[in-house]
This record gives structure tokens, C-alpha cells and sequence, in this order.
């Protein structure tokens, strides 16, 4: 048992040094995310098939008035009294890389899904953006970085967590991403 605690170890310790971790060289890469998600009802006022209009009314008492797209099919599934349920997600995840772990670009992808014509309106979208772009300058009094996007454009940023500064470097590569959604349907509201 203690030979095998002794390979173990003297395993961890190779591995370490190969890694660079033996006298702190290799701090780990900064990275995080943040998200929310809000979420609200309304209720069907009014309702006009033919010119495809509605008015809804939210839980504070505020209405919207607008013209329904042709691409909601079934309209005529829902009715004055359902409510109509709208969730938002948004989101921001971001990491750094070092140097030749990523290349900068822009990387785009939306999707969108409907409910099928035998259930009420539903509608799914969402959308993600990933960028990649390269770390140009640290200034650690000012606290911020530089970044220099795909396209040549560069930005200075803040840095949230000054201390992540001492684990990055100029050259190192940040892969920001940010993903969207909103999801409505329509639900029914049980007979009284």
C-alpha cells in the first residue's frame, strides 16, 4: 500500500512539472459566465383573425397592440382569456486561451422551432455569437485590457477581477460568447 502512495505521488509530481505548475508558471486561465432569465404572462384582450391583430394585456395592466406574423399558423387555436407566456434567456460566457489554442473569428448559429398545427402557437429562437478575439495590451494600473477582434478592431475593457490580470498575457486569446433566446406560447386557461 505505501509503494503504491509513493508511485501516485512521484506520478503527480512528474505530471506538475511536465505542466509547468512546479513554482506557479501555469496559472489557470481565467474564465466565467453570467445569465439571466426573465420570465412574464399576458392575457389575450382582444383578438381579430381576419386582420390578425391582438391586444394583450400584462399582470400590471399595461397592453400591447400588434399585428400577429403570418408565420404564427395556427391563430385560430387561441382565444381571448388564454395567456400568452414569454420567457427571455440571455447569457455571457467567456475564457481565455493561450496563445495558439484558438483563432480569432466570428462564429455565428440561430435556430428556431414552432409547435406542429395541432397545438397552440409556440415559438422557440435562439441565437449564439462566438467570438474570438486576442489580448493586445494589459495595462495592470488601469486595470483593463485590450482587445483586438476579428475584424482589426480593438476595444478596452475593465477587468472585472483585476487579479485575473497576473494570469493572462499579451498574445493570449479571450472566446467570448453570447447566446440569446425567447421562447412565447400560448396556454389555455382552464374553464371556470
Amino acid at each position: 500500500m505505501k509503494r503504491t502512495g509513493i508511485v501516485v505521488l512521484a506520478g503527480l509530481f512528474v505530471i506538475a512539472l511536465s505542466a509547468g505548475v512546479w513554482g506557479g508558471e501555469m496559472a489557470k486561465k481565467p474564465s466565467g459566465e453570467t445569465s439571466s432569465l426573465v420570465e412574464s404572462t399576458a392575457t389575450v384582450e382582444t383578438l381579430d383573425y381576419k386582420s390578425r391583430m391582438a391586444t394583450l394585456r400584462g399582470a400590471d395592466g399595461s397592453t400591447l397592440t400588434f399585428r400577429v406574423s403570418d408565420a404564427v399558423k395556427n391563430l385560430e387555436k387561441v382565444h381571448v382569456g388564454d395567456k400568452v407566456k414569454f420567457q427571455y434567456y440571455e447569457s455571457v460566457a467567456w475564457e481565455v486561451k493561450k496563445a495558439g489554442e484558438a483563432t480569432p473569428g466570428v462564429m455565428k448559429s440561430e435556430g428556431v422551432k414552432r409547435s406542429g398545427a395541432e397545438h397552440l402557437p409556440a415559438k422557440l429562437e435562439a441565437t449564439q455569437t462566438t467570438v474570438t478575439t486576442t489580448i493586445e495590451a494589459i495595462d495592470k494600473q488601469k486595470q483593463t485590457v485590450t482587445l483586438k477582434g476579428p475584424e482589426g478592431n480593438s476595444v478596452v475593457v475593465k477587468a472585472r477581477h483585476p487579479e485575473n490580470l497576473e494570469k493572462v498575457q499579451v498574445g493570449d486569446k479571450v472566446v467570448i460568447t453570447y447566446t440569446e433566446a425567447l421562447a412565447v406560447s400560448v396556454e389555455k386557461v382552464a374553464a371556470k
